[in-house]
């Protein structure tokens, strides 16, 4: 993905508060971990300019790097309208992968018609360490797709992911990235630039607190 279309998306991100960098008040994961940054691109489908910019995105890269596709599958939850609307675009059917079977009806954990070989490409919102992405795409192939790979709007490049997509013989493509975000951040006044190694030395290694310590 091109360099300009990178910091255009991160600073899309900003400047509508789907990304927030607060490293002198850390925020909390769900694992523990204290973490200067937070995103929610669910915010993107209320900021149509915003969100035109990412499904665009987002269909470019499919053709880019998938151009076999024949089936866009959404993680659930948040990536489910971002392959709806991205679809759309490129005019190809589309489903939804939920987290967990069903507890009723047909117990379905793909939602959608899914051909056996059928070669698909995952649509997330967002790739940290890439659990949820890598259990789709593993749930898909269990299913009987052919799974191409992994589009994404953000992601923060930690090792963790990285190794698990490894791991798991896929690709993941992604619209913009931290190292993007935080270049824009800083140009803006909207980091200090005294942050920006911080901050990448968390992704890096986000169990590692030391990065909070402004003496190191």
């Amino acid at each position: 993905m091109a360099e300009n279309l990178e910091r255009t998306i991160a600073r899309d991100l900003l400047s509508i508060g789907a990304v927030f960098l607060r490293p002198e008040q850390p925020f909390t994961w769900a694992s523990g971990i204290q973490s200067p940054i937070y995103c929610d691109n669910r915010l993107i489908l209320t900021a149509p300019a915003v969100r035109n910019r990412v499904e665009a995105g987002l269909a470019e890269l499919i053709r880019t790097f998938y151009p076999a596709c024949q089936l866009l599958m959404g993680t659930s939850t948040a990536g489910i309208a971002h392959a709806a609307l991205t679809a759309q675009l490129l005019d190809l059917p589309m489903g939804y992968v939920r987290g967990e079977n069903k507890s009723h009806g047909r117990t379905n954990r793909i939602e959608g018609k899914l051909e056996p070989g059928a070669k698909t490409v995952v649509v997330e919102d967002l790739i940290s360490t890439a659990g949820s992405a890598v259990e789709t795409v593993e749930a898909l192939r269990e299913a009987g797709a052919d799974v191409l790979g992994i589009v994404s709007i953000f992601t923060y490049g930690m090792q963790r992911g990285l190794d698990r997509l490894a791991a798991a013989g896929t690709t993941n493509h992604s619209l913009s990235n931290l190292d993007a975000l935080l270049g824009v951040a800083v140009e803006d006044g909207v980091l200090a630039p005294q942050w920006r190694e911080r901050i990448l030395r968390f992704r890096n290694n986000p169990s590692d607190a030391s990065w909070m310590n402004t003496n190191n």
